[in-house]
């Protein structure tokens, strides 16, 4: 699985403490649409992307006692949806704790990778793209405050 980054422990980006995986890949869909904007992950464009082995992760965080989640961020899991999906199913194997993913795509603009996922219990998106927007809001699924006002978590699983 090829991702920029993998946080073994957070606790800003989900209610839970979570291992945070970051995807290498993106359209910045985002700025084209609104080009007086900077995405806060643009750095991550030029990042090194590794290779990692699905199992060696899972193991990782099964054997960290503090963490209860998984958070997929980075640039747009979306833009590497047979990692993503692969990953997901390897992980159920083992663990039915949350799974949660953050993108930039409406809920419309993906519906068909959405209806994969439902197949797995405990899967969460955070859907919507950064806009500029008049503050941050709070978003109860998450349990974290999300940047514009149009992003929001379901739980779709």
């Amino acid at each position: 699985m090829r991702l920029i980054a993998i946080v073994e422990e957070d606790f800003i980006n989900y209610k839970k403490p979570s291992m945070v995986l970051a995807f290498p890949f993106c359209t910045f869909k985002c700025e084209r649409e609104n080009p007086t904007l900077n995405c806060q992950n643009s750095w991550m464009a030029t990042a090194k992307v590794d290779n990692y082995h699905s199992g060696d992760i899972i193991q990782l965080y099964k054997n960290n006692p503090i963490t209860e989640a998984i958070v997929c961020q980075g640039l747009e899991p979306f833009e590497s949806f047979e990692e993503l999906l692969n990953f997901l199913k390897e992980f159920r194997k083992v663990s039915n704790d949350d799974f949660v993913i953050y993108t930039g795509f409406d809920k419309f603009e993906i519906k068909d990778k959405v209806k994969k996922l439902q197949e797995y219990p405990n899967v969460i998106i955070k859907f919507g793209r950064l806009l500029p927007s008049d503050g941050p809001h709070y978003d109860v699924i998450l349990g974290v405050n999300l940047f514009s006002n149009n992003q929001y978590a379901e739980k779709i699983s």
